[in-house]
């Protein structure tokens, strides 16, 4: 088909596809559009930049216009995608009042999102774990959701989205039509989906885990401390616009940092940023207010800036199959890109992976290699067996030994040159001296036991001596304090009788004197 006039496609979706600057289907768009329009589920999988928001937004459109009551729900891995096929939509959408559309994404006020939902919108586009927080409180209800879409499959497929697209959809009919696109699309992420798709159609287009041609792909082995001086060479070298892909949230920031203080405009782009302050990079960057964007792996996936010209990995992503999304942000619809990746010495392992992914054969002579080698270890030494005349003239040739210690050679007869023992004579000997030596430590444990007794009866004594000491001083302050009480106590006594004596004396003289 060499025009969009052919899918049968309403005229008004047919004049914005044209406003937008589409004028012929895309190799992808061209096979699975018709299987879409049919109601058939779709695994579709093609490389960077082909054009794979337009193969399920058009049909999208179309079938929510011919059915007026039921909805639709697209899930993307991150925010700017989202961001992205919302505008995408939204320019298929144009002139047309009677479908709203929602985009709920994290990191924005819930108190807009609930505003956008009071709306009734039929095309809802957002992240899993924002949607997840809607359906909890209520506010979002997927009952005639019938058209669902799963952008960047292999990742929307992960451990930690797996998960939450299972919750999503059991608030989704089972009656529904499932559309998956990525990039890439490896064989345990195609058997996961068989568990969300029924009788799917299955779209590829090219190899999937291949660069594209129109990538100029330029590999540079260096030390890790040379990587930033052969950076801003190359920043030097190059002309246009540069996204360069760091690990770390962290090293985005302070790349740019670095690269702003060596004269070099750039800006970060991360997952600790606000969704604002992300929004207005993005939107400076798309408009060419700045030359260099540090990012991270969010950026590696449905990032459709077409002005980019040059892609430079400064680190090696963690998954394999992010090597090809990230130079899929150059070479956007057949325009021409470079890239270049460091590998320094502690990321061999990293691009060995990278490598076998990208060439399958590289894993099976790996594989029969180390098959080789370890049955090269497991193969035992063997001698070789050399026939000699030194067994025939053994027996006629005596060898003149050391005398050993142990033959006694004035007595030979002792000593049994078969057997190679001692005779009993021998054994005797050697009980009298085991015994001797048993009674001589025995003596030594007794002589020990006898010091270590007496030790502890000195320490005993010298313990109860010391204590005594101490009684005794107790004892005699005690007394002390008990005899100064009870000389008290009598001075008391005596005071209290001179008292009553004096005052019997001075009644009866008061008595006479009467």
């Amino acid at each position: 088909m060499n025009s969009f006039a052919n899918f049968g496609l309403s005229k008004t979706l047919e004049k914005s596809i044209l406003n937008m600057g589409f004028i012929s289907p895309t190799s992808v768009q061209e096979k699975s559009i018709p299987f879409a329009l049919e109601g058939r589920d779709l695994l579709g999988s093609a490389q960077t930049g082909t054009g794979k928001t337009g193969a399920f937004a058009i049909p999208l459109i179309q079938k929510l216009m011919r059915d007026e009551v039921s909805t639709a729900l697209v899930l993307t891995p991150t925010r700017e995608l989202a961001k992205q096929v919302l505008t995408v939509i939204e320019g298929l959408l144009y002139g047309q009042n009677a479908i709203n559309i929602s985009c709920l994404i994290g990191g924005e006020q819930i108190t807009k999102q609930l505003k956008q939902l009071k709306r009734k919108p039929r095309i809802v586009v957002g992240t899993p774990g924002r949607i997840n927080d809607h359906l909890i409180r209520k506010s979002l209800k997927l009952d005639r959701a019938k058209f669902i879409v799963l952008d960047e499959t292999d990742r929307m497929l992960d451990m930690g989205f797996g998960i939450q697209i299972d919750r999503i959809l059991k608030y989704i009919p089972k009656e529904r039509q499932t559309l998956m696109f990525s990039a890439t699309l490896p064989e345990q992420i195609v058997k996961l989906s068989k568990k969300y798709l029924t009788n799917p159609e299955r779209v590829s287009i090219g190899k999937t885990n291949v660069v594209a041609q129109n990538i100029n792909n330029e590999i540079i082995k260096i030390k890790k401390e040379d990587k930033y001086r052969l950076l801003l060479e190359q920043l030097d070298n190059r002309e246009g616009t540069i996204l360069i892909f760091v690990k770390t949230k962290h090293g985005t920031v302070k790349m740019a940092k670095n690269l702003s203080h060596d004269h070099f405009a750039s800006e970060p782009l991360n997952g600790n940023l606000r969704q604002n302050k992300r929004d207005t990079v993005m939107r400076k960057f798309r408009e060419k207010k700045f030359r260099i964007m540090v990012a991270t792996d969010i950026a590696a996936r449905g990032l459709d800036v077409p002005h980019i010209e040059h892609v430079i990995n400064y680190d090696l992503p963690q998954l394999a199959e992010d090597y090809i999304h990230r130079l899929g942000r150059t070479g956007r619809a057949n325009s021409i890109g470079s890239a270049v990746t460091f590998v320094s010495s502690k990321e061999l392992g990293k691009w060995n992976e990278i490598q076998i992914m990208l060439d399958p054969s590289l894993k099976k002579s790996n594989s029969k290699n180390s098959f080789s080698k370890s049955k090269e270890k497991k193969k035992p030494f063997k001698r070789n067996k050399i026939k000699s005349n030194f067994s025939e003239n053994k027996k006629s040739e005596k060898r003149n030994y050391p005398k050993s210690k142990k033959t006694n050679d004035e007595e030979p007869s002792k000593f049994n040159k078969f057997t190679k023992k001692h005779k009993p004579d021998d054994v005797d000997n050697k009980l009298n001296f085991y015994k001797k030596k048993k009674s001589v430590n025995k003596r030594k444990y007794d002589k020990d036991n006898d010091t270590a007794i007496s030790f502890f009866k000195k320490k005993n004594s010298a313990d109860k001596k010391f204590k005594s000491k101490f009684k005794t001083k107790d004892d005699s302050s005690k007394k002390g304090i008990r005899k100064s009480k009870s000389s008290k106590k009598t001075n008391f006594k005596n005071k209290a009788s001179n008292k009553l004596k004096t005052s019997n004396r001075f009644n009866s003289k008061f008595s006479r004197a009467k």
